[in-house]
């Protein structure tokens, strides 16, 4: 089984920055992809940005240039750091660890930590 648990989530003030972490544990040998999804209130969950193994990003155009993704593969763990914050950026922040094994394809989610950007 696999924990995700994540951390760094809070009230900002809009041009603010914040810094999310995530880490995996548990029957790990090695993660394929991390992310960042968002949902705000009566929306959909969407991606904001994620990493794979090899270092390669992608980012939601609605925050390129604001967030940067990263990841310490020896602790398995992924950080957002979320610069220049809009109150559209407000929602419950989860992350994904996505593992590609022999046996089939799987996502771990955390429960997700809160971003609120109001002055």
């Amino acid at each position: 089984q696999v924990q995700v648990v994540e951390s760094g989530g809070g009230l900002v003030q809009p041009g603010g920055s914040l810094r999310l972490s995530c880490a995996a544990s548990g029957s790990i040998f090695s993660i394929d992809a991390m992310g960042w999804y968002r949902q705000a209130p009566g929306k959909q969950r969407e991606l904001v940005a994620a990493i794979s193994s090899g270092a390669s990003t992608n980012y939601a155009d609605s925050v390129k240039g604001r967030f940067t993704i990263s990841r310490d593969n020896a602790k398995n763990t992924v950080y957002l750091q979320m610069n220049s914050l809009k109150p559209e950026d407000t929602a419950v922040y989860y992350c994904n660890v996505h593992l590609e094994l022999a046996s089939g394809n799987y996502d771990y989610w955390g429960q997700g930590t809160q971003v609120t950007v109001s002055s």
